[in-house]
């Protein structure tokens, strides 16, 4: 049995704590926002915060993150989250959008540290989700877009 907290809710698992976490969030949660790219740890789509952090949940496994903090896609609800997400909408970011609930993750723990991220600051965060569609500069435009809109108060739209 492994205790964990998936968005804020307390879980205990009975499955093997060798298990990667992304297919304990797929298939013992069904929390499907979460996906599977590489499964490797290289292309960034399985991307969950782990205490407020980053990390890759198709190389991390469930007794790894006994007692610790997840966050998924699903349970994305801070201000940051939801600017990052109209944001997302308004700059058209997602093409075929497979990548993005990873990407959406990584921005958001890189605003949650740096509420204005440089051009510098983003590329670097940012380096480790792939998207196969090349939406990079939309992904940009869309960070700078929420960083906008928390400094003024208001909501991306």
């Amino acid at each position: 049995m492994v205790k964990i907290e998936v968005n804020g809710e307390q879980r205990i698992l009975d499955v093997d704590p060798a298990m990667p976490l992304l297919w304990v969030l797929r298939e013992e949660l069904q929390l499907t926002g979460t996906k599977f790219g590489c499964g490797v740890g290289l292309c960034g789509a399985c991307m969950v915060h782990l205490d407020g952090v980053p990390a890759r949940s198709c190389s991390t496994s469930l007794a790894e993150v006994a007692n610790r903090r997840i966050t998924t896609i699903e349970g994305l609800a801070s201000k940051v989250g939801k600017r990052l997400q109209d944001a997302w909408v308004d700059e058209n970011v997602a093409q075929c959008g497979y990548c993005q609930s990873g990407q959406i993750m990584t921005a958001a723990a890189l605003m949650a540290s740096n509420p204005n991220p440089s051009d510098q600051d983003i590329d670097a965060a940012m380096s480790g989700n792939i998207c196969r569609c090349g939406t990079y500069q939309r992904i940009k435009r869309a960070i700078h877009a929420a960083a906008e809109a928390g400094a003024s108060g208001e909501n991306v739209k």
